[in-house]
């Protein structure tokens, strides 16, 4: 595992001039020259890259699953993830980068900014390949506008040049946001697909007491079950729904659990454990959460 620690190091390794900026630059992809490197065989690095993406011959695996950039596709990458470049077979040292742009920034640019926080907040950085954004023409040219945006400012640095530059990072994540909510709205037949395989999961594992075996079910679990990262799947599942991935397994669990103290003799205790919470204080405290009433409360009212 190779750690590049710099975005000029980056560059190098991609034959590039080097960056203007020690903490950001704009690369055009047409000019990058791969090289049988074996630091970019499998590596992570230290900064962000947002990267639009056309044509791409090299095959990049990021998390776990590898993916082909043949149509212009928007993809994210955020420090210390794990990304694999596979360079085998590919006639070197011609380009297999394709065409477009991509943004490298690392999190020292932002400083105390607000978006220095709320950068964290933006799922898609740790989405996989396969769930990278696909653009219409008109969106290409808003991500591709601001790309050169940053590129101009960023040549002649004065007091303002960080500030401005900032504010066109927020406007590029606050624009992907945008078309992620497009692309999910879209999907919406594929999406509804997953949410019904999702809910037939949990209802599986329920019903077969997997919670006594395995504790209770994570969203790690259910995307991996599924093949899609846990923020893609939250993300997805939210604009579907208005409910993030974990409030679907707690509206579960609290379904199941109401069913256990209506129609059961089990202690609540009992029932904690049966839905996989390692200590009952754990399930009365999410039940009084989403009720406004204990289980004990809400079993007596059956009576």
């Amino acid at each position: 595992m190779n750690t590049i620690n710099s975005i000029l190091q980056f560059h190098r390794l991609l034959s590039l001039p080097d960056p203007l900026h020690p903490l950001i630059s704009i690369v055009n992809l047409e000019d990058i020259r791969l090289k049988n490197d074996p630091a970019l065989e499998k590596f992570t690095t230290t900064f962000y890259s947002v990267s639009l993406k056309r044509d791409v011959e090299a095959k990049m695996k990021y998390g776990q699953n590898y993916y082909d950039f043949d149509k212009g596709i928007l993809s994210f990458t955020a420090p210390k993830k794990i990304q694999i470049l596979d360079l085998k077979d590919f006639d070197l040292p011609n380009n297999g980068a394709g065409t477009g742009y991509a943004l490298f920034f690392h999190p020292d640019f932002l400083g105390k900014h607000s978006i220095a926080a709320a950068i964290k907040n933006y799922g898609f950085f740790s989405y996989e390949m396969n769930e990278a954004l696909h653009l219409s023409e008109k969106e290409e040219k808003d991500i591709i506008d601001i790309f050169l945006k940053i590129k101009d400012e960023y040549q002649f640095v004065d007091q303002h040049t960080q500030d401005i530059i900032i504010s066109q990072i927020d406007l590029l994540l606050n624009y992907c946001n945008r078309f992620y909510q497009r692309q999910f709205i879209t999907r919406k037949p594929v999406n509804n697909d997953l949410l019904t395989k999702m809910e037939n999961m949990l209802d599986e594992y329920f019903e077969q007491e997997q919670p006594l075996k395995n504790g209770l079910p994570t969203v790690e679990f259910l995307s991996d079950k599924l093949h899609v990262s846990p923020h893609y799947l939250s993300d997805m599942l939210r604009s579907l729904t208005g409910q993030s991935a974990q409030q679907h397994i707690h509206e579960k669990l609290i379904d199941k659990a109401k069913e256990y103290l209506s129609s059961s003799n089990l202690s609540v205790a009992e029932i904690a454990y049966q839905l996989g919470f390692e200590y009952p204080q754990s399930f009365n405290k999410l039940f009084k959460k989403k009720t406004e009433m204990s289980p004990l409360e809400f079993r007596q009212s059956f009576n």
